[in-house]
């Protein structure tokens, strides 16, 4: 069967969403102020995205017989978090298109060879040794010399799966806390701040930035993203291009996110990218004039880019676990704006929502 058509989507068109939490349900979202129907398959009863979506299958993400039906039932599909299995998605890509592409999504889901691929292409990462034995990470930290950060190689996010270590560490215990392996140890960095770049690329290959933004972590977990980062213009151009140039080699057609870390001198080191909207983005819904989420579903249905163009100073929080409980104190003040996600059970640490607080647009960076 011939793969659909990809050009120029009209509205009416239906997107699939691999994944139906908050980013999925804020993908539906966007669609649907396009014009554009949202599938969303998911593994899971109670997502997010469900609530907001013209239709949804849940079903495991190996399901070959309900992969092929949502083939059959979408136009496009992209997916929200990097945990879908490549080959089922290969196979959806048989019938339909799918971005960013499954190869893209098979790299970001392993950091070492994420890694590898920056490194292949001239962009810094922390140095770093792929570990699959106790007897390798021994050797590995020694041969680092100083604290690292031992993360498992997939699965890994908000802080999950990794532990920093240093040399006369009970290493046994470590590998037990990040699953068993494989792993990844990198050197600890002795970094100045950590920003995010968000890059988008349409079918044809336009490319564009939003500005560089710089987060603040709180037990591994985003919890305040503020932007502009308070970076040089020539740490801001460094950043920028690294992230077109990791697009534009990936191929991506999409959105890519990438973490990275401003070192003490002002130059960059890549920490990780998702090929997906991302945490740190939601500032884009109230301060750009097309946000993450728009963006994505441009470049996936073949509609030109809008403007990446910051038209506002932002500052965007996460409420994790019972910090949600202040959504009225949020919705009384007119400077910010309050997204829920419709999450059930309040859990420490967990996303339940977001609040953007927005400043007059600043002249410097």
């Amino acid at each position: 069967m011939p793969v659909k058509n990809h050009i120029a989507l009209p509205p009416g068109s239906v997107v699939g969403i691999f994944g139906g939490g908050q980013l999925g349900r804020m993908m539906a979202v966007a669609a649907a102020q396009m014009g554009y129907h949202t599938h969303i398959y998911v593994d899971e009863i109670g997502s997010p995205a469900i609530e907001v979506s013209h239709s949804h299958t849940i079903a495991s993400y190996s399901d070959e017989e309900r992969l092929k039906n949502f083939s059959q039932e979408v136009d496009v599909a992209t997916y929200e978090f990097e945990n879908i299995p490549v080959n089922s998605l290969r196979e959806v890509e048989k019938l339909v298109p799918v971005y960013p592409k499954p190869d893209i999504l098979e790299i970001a889901q392993d950091r070492v060879a994420e890694k590898d691929f920056c490194n292949e292409l001239g962009i810094p990462t922390a140095p770093y040794w792929r570990v699959t034995d106790l007897e390798i990470l021994e050797a590995s930290l020694s041969e680092l010399g100083r604290p690292g950060l031992l993360k498992s190689t997939r699965f890994g996010y908000d802080g999950k799966n990794q532990i920093k270590v240093k040399i006369g560490d009970n290493l046994g215990d470590a590998w037990s806390r990040i699953g068993g392996g494989p792993g990844v140890l990198e050197g600890w960095m002795d970094y100045e701040r950590e920003i995010s770049v968000i890059v988008v690329r349409t079918q044809s290959g336009d490319v564009q930035c939003y500005d560089p933004v710089e987060n603040e972590h709180k037990n591994y977990v985003l919890h305040r993203s503020i932007v502009p980062a308070r970076i040089s213009s020539e740490t801001k151009e460094a950043a920028v291009n690294s992230a077109k140039h990791l697009a534009v080699s990936l191929d991506l057609v999409g959105v890519l996110a990438v973490e990275m870390f401003v070192m003490k001198d002002g130059t960059i080191t890549i920490n990780e990218m998702a090929p997906r909207p991302h945490n740190s983005g939601h500032w884009t819904i109230e301060a750009c004039a097309s946000s993450q989420f728009e963006q994505l579903i441009r470049c996936i249905c073949g509609v030109p880019l809008g403007s990446c163009a910051r038209n506002a100073d932002a500052e965007m929080q996460n409420l994790l676990g019972d910090e949600v409980n202040d959504w009225l104190v949020y919705l009384g003040e007119p400077s910010q704006r309050l997204h829920l996600y419709g999450k059930g059970e309040i859990r420490a640490g967990r996303k339940m929502g977001h609040v953007t607080s927005l400043k007059p647009l600043s002249k410097h960076l």
